[in-house]
């Protein structure tokens, strides 16, 4: 058992953690198409992702097709900005989407994830 210090201060390393933010991409190799995220953890959204597509059940419907084709192996994933940030705390929803529609505007071939 974890004594209630321990748990304390574990649980206030996690809320200070600075995980890395961004805006993440899934390309699939065969056709090019790219589809972006916005992330406020990119590990563990992209393993989120990862387990929705693999288990058939992601809302984004090309995506999962292109997956259910091509599978983890057609495509490329990758954190294509990190926002720079200093405080966890924040919200940084409205800066990631400015981000993400940045990257949109750069790639006529992109699209969101999410919708």
């Amino acid at each position: 058992m974890m004594d209630t210090k321990r748990k304390k201060e574990l649980l206030e390393a996690y809320k200070n953690r600075h995980p890395e933010m961004g805006v993440i991409s899934y390309r699939c190799k065969e056709t090019g198409e790219v589809f972006l995220g916005i992330s406020k953890d990119t590990k563990s959204d992209f393993n989120s992702t990862n387990m929705k597509l693999a288990a058939n059940w992601h809302p984004n419907k090309r995506l999962q097709e292109l997956w259910n084709k091509y599978g983890s192996e057609g495509f490329e994933l990758s954190v294509i900005k990190v926002l720079k940030y200093d405080d966890p705390h924040e919200d940084h929803t409205a800066k990631l989407e400015s981000l993400r529609e940045q990257c949109l505007a750069a790639d006529p071939n992109a699209r969101r994830i999410w919708r």
